[in-house]
């Protein structure tokens, strides 16, 4: 059984994991397409994430443990949205103008605010998932993974984008993700959410909430400071909102 073609490319844009080509891959519109199936990729690395989680609560503390689960997780998206987070707070903290800041953006080093952001990322997540119950966490992290894959769609939906297009490495024309595209990923979003639902309304109910506010504070700042948005930020949005997630579930079940 062959899955579709845009599962496919959203596996291959998000993971390291290796897929068979598509035709659709070359489609100047492949992104927003594949944007649908984002929250069941994000799902599945949350799983690989837990699993990592679980096995290493056998041996270790929870702060290793948890550790061990984050890291889990960027060593299969090869640090792709981290590499988005680190290249905003660079941009925003040292460009004065438009120009200047997209083009730290393209340059590959990493500088101060870069840097800062990555390592305060890592540990917030890790103390967050640290601070759950062993039976909550795995629960947490398939549904952090999956609902921060979603925000990505709503920014591209809300925001033009700012940089240019000749200078990526895939193809892509700014295209709307399609309302039909939205409610599915917003539904596989809710079911990768069920298990932690079941264990507490309330905390999903809050998570959603802080990702929410905190990736709707980095549209904004990136609507002000860029005039809308970049690849590297719809990368740092992700982070910001799995944080969030999980700081606010954090907040309730710690």
């Amino acid at each position: 059984m062959r899955l579709p073609g845009d599962l496919l490319n959203a596996i291959r844009f998000l993971t390291i994991v290796r897929v068979p080509d598509t035709e659709s891959a070359t489609a100047p519109d492949w992104l927003a397409r594949a944007m649908k199936y984002f929250p069941l990729v994000g799902a599945g690395i949350g799983l690989c994430s837990a699993i990592v989680l679980l096995i290493a609560n056998e041996f270790w503390s929870p702060v290793i443990s948890a550790l061990l689960a984050v890291a889990a997780s960027i060593v299969l998206t090869s640090a792709l949205h981290e590499d988005g987070l680190a290249d905003t707070a660079d941009s925003f903290g040292g460009g004065w103008t438009i120009e200047k800041r997209l083009a730290i953006m393209k340059d590959s080093r990493i500088g101060s605010y870069g840097a800062l952001a990555l390592g305060l990322g890592i540990a917030l997540r890790v103390a967050a998932i640290a601070d759950l119950p062993m039976w909550a966490g795995p629960a947490a992290l398939i549904a952090a993974h999956a609902a921060a894959r979603a925000a990505p769609a709503w920014v591209m939906n809300r925001l033009h984008y700012a940089g240019e297009t000749a200078a990526m490495k895939v193809s892509y024309a700014e295209a709307p993700v399609r309302r039909n595209e939205l409610l599915f990923a917003l539904v596989i979003m809710l079911l990768a959410a069920l298990p932690l639902a079941l264990i507490s309304l309330t905390s999903v109910a809050i998570g959603l909430l802080c990702g929410a506010t905190l990736a709707a504070l980095l549209a904004i700042w990136s609507r002000r400071l860029l005039g809308g948005y970049t690849g590297d930020v719809l990368g740092a949005i992700e982070q910001v909102f799995q944080i969030g997630f999980l700081l606010g579930v954090a907040a309730v079940m710690a």
